[in-house]
């Protein structure tokens, strides 16, 4: 149960601890409440969408589980997103795929627009948040061979492209709606599952659609767009189009947005140590916070220390130059306690690294005094950032601690009963 005057309590005591260390408490909450979460709607429903067309959304993209109550149409899934965001303190966004249209008659992903995202415009404006944006590049009849815009087949780009414009449009329509900038990602799963003899080809095939999909230059106030590369997928372990390097190097010719995906890399790689280099040479970047285990297997993200150094980097760097996104989806667990879980362990990422002394280890690290830089180091990690993160929730009037845990399962069993999924 909430105690109110303990938590306050534990939170002045929290404050001078770090006043003592030169950290003002105030004004790190006050930069806390400026970084925007965009969470990802499709752990709500386990990645199936709500296309209703021939040869849509039919799989591509692995959640396993059943867990009782998943979200079986848009109207659900909000409110879904509703009591989630009821649970969330700070400032929150909600992240889009092109499949979560609505439309009482088939719509091809060719044809997609705005009008088919209206009442999720609507229900960001009643909610007072940003969406963010991303066609839906898999699951699809139309991705032949496992290509979609580096396929061979002129038809099948040419789809792809067009799919790829429509939500460009879709996401600027939302930026000027809502007058928050909203970010569209481009992530394509094309590959070869064996060795392929002519990479070049594959990749120049990309560039090219690519290429046309940016062609028109949208309002960078509504829109910004990114690209996401990835090490390798299901059906395409020998070789992934666009790669890594394809992809830093296409961001910086374009002038756009390099997503750095925490499962989409080499099992002993980290986008931590990436986010410092990419900002070298480019103004911002996208982040996709996930959890791989073994592989990108988009596990719920956990305060373990490689989401402890990505928001340590995220705040070094400039918080106002990465986008964070979340990404993972798993149907094995409570739905609404996984976007819960994760989301309030990428906030309780950022107060800790924002309590940080950035100012005065930076100055040992610049004198080479790594033994007090260590000791500092190790000491923060039991200084009571909790109790700071527990009072941010208590001005939010959210629930404090593990509060939420019994009122997530208690909406999902009442939810479970009337969809009986």
């Amino acid at each position: 149960m909430r105690c109110d005057k303990q938590i306050t309590q534990s939170y002045e005591i929290a404050r001078e601890r770090y006043a003592a260390l030169g950290v003002d408490t105030g004004k790190v909450l006050e930069t806390l409440e400026s970084i925007p979460v965009s969470m990802h709607c499709w752990q709500g429903d386990d990645v199936n969408g709500f296309e209703v067309a021939a040869g849509g959304a039919d799989g591509g993209i692995m959640s396993t589980g059943n867990y009782p109550g998943r979200a079986r149409n848009a109207g659900e899934l909000r409110d879904d997103l509703d009591f989630a965001l009821s649970m969330l303190p700070g400032t929150m966004r909600v992240n889009l795929h092109a499949m979560y249209l609505e439309s009482e008659k088939p719509v091809g992903r060719d044809m997609i627009a705005p009008e088919h995202f209206a009442n999720w415009i609507q229900w960001a404006k009643e909610k007072q948040i940003g969406l963010d944006f991303n066609p839906t590049c898999f699951g699809h009849s139309m991705m032949v061979d496992g290509m979609t815009l580096s396929s061979p087949k002129e038809e099948v780009r040419k789809y792809w492209i067009e799919h790829c414009k429509r939500s460009r449009e879709i996401a600027e329509v939302m930026g000027k709606e809502l007058g928050k900038r909203c970010v569209m990602n481009i992530w394509v799963p094309d590959g070869f599952k064996d060795i392929p003899v002519n990479r070049m080809a594959a990749r120049q095939r990309l560039k090219d659609s690519l290429d046309q999909v940016l062609a028109d230059k949208k309002d960078p106030a509504c829109m910004a767009d990114a690209v996401e590369s990835k090490l390798f997928g299901l059906g395409c372990e020998s070789c992934t189009i666009g790669s890594h390097e394809f992809y830093m190097a296409y961001a910086m010719e374009k002038n756009v947005m390099l997503t750095l995906d925490a499962g989409h890399f080499h099992p002993t790689e980290v986008i931590s140590d990436k986010i410092s280099s990419s900002l070298l040479f480019m103004d911002e970047i996208l982040l996709h916070v996930s959890r791989p285990v073994r592989w990108d297997s988009d596990h719920v993200v956990l305060f373990d220390d490689e989401l402890q150094a990505i928001a340590a980097e995220i705040v070094r760097c400039g918080v106002n130059r990465v986008n964070i996104g979340l990404d993972y989806f798993d149907g094995t667990v409570n739905r609404i306690l996984a976007w819960c879980t994760g989301t309030r362990n990428m906030q309780k990422a950022l107060c800790k690294a924002l309590l940080a002394p950035d100012a005065t280890l930076s100055g040992w690290e610049l004198e080479a005094d790594f033994s007090r830089r260590l000791a500092m180091t190790e000491e923060l990690k039991a200084m009571p950032w909790s109790d700071v993160y527990d009072y941010y929730c208590l001005k939010h009037n959210v629930p404090v601690g593990a509060d939420y845990i019994a009122a997530a399962v208690d909406y999902v069993k009442k939810t479970a009963v009337t969809r009986g999924v």
